[in-house]
C-alpha cells in the first residue's frame, strides 16, 4: 500500500499545478469575467506557477501557522499586489521610451521575448538537472524559517504583524523571477490586464499558502513546477514574438 501511495504522489503536484494553470489560462472563464484579456491570462498563470513553493510562499505558510491567517494574508498579499503595480509601472516606463531613442523599433517587445526565452530555457534546464526533487523547495522553506526567526514577526499581532509581513514579503520579492516577468509583461501588454492578472495569481498562491501551505508543500514537485513554468514562458515568448508581425 505504501509503495502504491509513493508511486501516486508525483502525479498529485502535476495535476494540481497543471489544473490550476489551465483554469487561470482558460479563455472562456477569462472573458466571462468581463475584464480579462490575454495580458491577464499571461500574468495570472505565470505568477501563480512562479510563486508556488517560492520563498514568499513559505513566509506566508510559516507565519500563518504561528500567527493570524487573516492578518498574514493581508500583509503578504498586500505587499505582492503593491509590487505587482510597481513592476507594471516600471514596464510602462520602458514602453514609453520615445521612438527617437529606439529608432522606431519595438525594443520593449524584443526585451520581453528575450526575457521569456531566457526564463523558460533556464527553468527547463534547472528542472531537468534536478537530482533530488524537492531539495530546492526545502531550501526556500529553510530560508523563510530563518527570516521569521531573526525578525520575531510571529510574536506580533494586529497592525504590526501586517506591516512586518508586508515588509518581509517585499524584501523577498525584489529581483525575483516573478517580478522581472511582470515588468516584461507590463512593457508589452495591457497594463491593467497585467496588473489584475498578477494580483490574482499572487492572491491565489498566497491564499493556498495561508490555508494549507505546509500540507501542499509535501506534494509539490520542483521538477514539475519548473517544467510547467518553463513551457509557459516559452509559449508566451512565441505569442509575443508573433505579435510583432
Amino acid at each position: 500500500m505504501l509503495g502504491t501511495m509513493s508511486t501516486l504522489r508525483p502525479s498529485v503536484p502535476l495535476a494540481a499545478v497543471a489544473g490550476a494553470t489551465a483554469l487561470l489560462m482558460a479563455p472562456g472563464s477569462a472573458h466571462a469575467a468581463g475584464f480579462a484579456d490575454s495580458s491577464f491570462v499571461q500574468a495570472s498563470s505565470l505568477i501563480f506557477v512562479s510563486e508556488i513553493g517560492d520563498k514568499t510562499f513559505f513566509i506566508a505558510t510559516l507565519l500563518a501557522a504561528r500567527a493570524s491567517r487573516l492578518l498574514t494574508f493581508a500583509g503578504c498579499a498586500g505587499a505582492l499586489a503593491f509590487m505587482t503595480i510597481i513592476s507594471v509601472i516600471i514596464g510602462q516606463v520602458f514602453h514609453a521610451v520615445p521612438d527617437s531613442f529606439t529608432r522606431g523599433l519595438p525594443l520593449d517587445d524584443y526585451v520581453a521575448v528575450v526575457s521569456f526565452i531566457f526564463f523558460g530555457v533556464k527553468a527547463l534546464i534547472d528542472a531537468l538537472n534536478i537530482e533530488e526533487d524537492g531539495a530546492g523547495i526545502a531550501e526556500e522553506r529553510g530560508e523563510a524559517e530563518e527570516i521569521l526567526e531573526e525578525t520575531g514577526v510571529a510574536q506580533k499581532g494586529g497592525l504590526p504583524l501586517v506591516i512586518e509581513a508586508c515588509t518581509l514579503t517585499i524584501a523577498a520579492e525584489i529581483g525575483d523571477r516573478s517580478q522581472l516577468a511582470t515588468i516584461a509583461l507590463g512593457a508589452t501588454g495591457n497594463p491593467f490586464g497585467v496588473a489584475a492578472g498578477g494580483i490574482v495569481g499572487h492572491c491565489v498562491a498566497t491564499g493556498m499558502a495561508v490555508l494549507g501551505g505546509s500540507f501542499i508543500s509535501k506534494y509539490l514537485s520542483e521538477r514539475v513546477i519548473g517544467i510547467v513554468g518553463g513551457v509557459l514562458f516559452l509559449v508566451f515568448a512565441l505569442t509575443t514574438a508573433l505579435g510583432l508581425f
